[in-house]
């Protein structure tokens, strides 16, 4: 079964200039049951996207639709739960009311307590808004995603927030849910959480998606490597060798993300540094930066 079908999509936000193109004809097919990382550097498309899905943006061309309906529909059936980054709460309101409220108006919601538990939230129900911590509001607008139930949850940024044992907690929860038949689509800007959790890795870059596939085939896609040499301290220059996309140090070596692995070497050679060299594949953080034609130094 679809649960999101995109088909050819676009939407410009209005300026005294004409309209801004922020999603240009997108197509997208997402099932129940998959979990979708949304990545993109900022201005990508990734929040007007989201919007779109939610209904509360209409696509200048194009159609949106969710379990093969206007997303209009899904979102007042109870069917779309959705957990922005950042958003206002009653400050007033306890964890508990907040809960309660949200119970009462899906139309086959999950009993309170179990929302407090699927977001560690134990012991906090009593609790008002502002008395709580930046991680803990992110783990109530988790549970305030997940009362209702929803077959689609969209997280923007899930995780923002929480320490290391909260991450996990989360996505431990996350697939879970998933693993009932229910889709997730998340954006976010940690690249090892898209690749650890994720079933499915959608790139966005300048509006358009540029990348659709598991981690391992996007990996595979960009072509790109890793040379690394011994000797950290004297890494400036290195943005300019042929082939570098990126420059990192990690751990006392110099790690160079690369298009042309041995344009990149015999460059070292020539400069004399090939001390303790190693050539590997790439993680999704060097792929990433090689589709989007992001550049970063040290």
């Amino acid at each position: 079964m679809t649960t999101i079908e995109l088909d050819h999509v676009s939407y410009a936000y209005s300026s005294t200039n004409g309209g801004v193109p922020a999603v240009q004809d997108v197509s997208l097919r997402v099932g129940a049951g998959e979990i979708v990382a949304m990545l993109g550097p900022n201005g990508a498309g990734k929040s007007t996207t989201l919007l779109l899905l939610l209904g509360m943006l209409p696509p200048r061309a194009g159609t949106v639709r969710l379990f093969g309906g206007s997303a209009d529909r899904a979102v007042a059936a109870g069917r779309v739960g959705a957990m922005p980054q950042v958003g206002g709460m009653p400050p007033r309101a306890s964890v508990g009311d907040l809960l309660e409220f949200l119970h009462a108006v899906y139309p086959r919601p999950m009993p309170v307590r179990e929302a407090l538990a699927l977001a560690d939230l134990g012991g906090l129900a009593g609790r008002t808004v502002e008395r709580l911590s930046g991680g803990q509001q992110q783990r109530l607008r988790f549970a305030m995603a997940v009362i209702g139930r929803p077959d689609l949850l969209i997280l923007d940024e899930p995780t923002a927030a929480l320490d290391v044992q909260s991450r996990r907690a989360c996505w431990t929860a996350i697939r879970e849910y998933a693993a009932q038949g229910r889709t997730v689509l998340f954006s976010t800007h940690n690249l090892e959480e898209a690749d650890g959790n994720a079933d499915r890795i959608v790139v966005l870059d300048r509006g358009r998606i540029i990348a659709d596939g598991t981690a391992a085939s996007v990996k595979h896609q960009v072509g790109v490597r890793t040379v690394s040499v011994a000797g950290a301290a004297s890494s400036s220059g290195f943005a300019q060798l042929p082939g570098v996309v990126a420059v990192a140090d990690r751990a006392g070596r110099v790690v160079l993300t690369t298009t042309d692995s041995d344009a990149t070497v015999l460059a070292l050679a020539a400069l004399g540094r090939l001390r303790d060299l190693e050539v590997t594949g790439v993680g999704l953080e060097e792929a990433f930066l090689s589709l989007t034609g992001t550049k970063t130094g040290v």
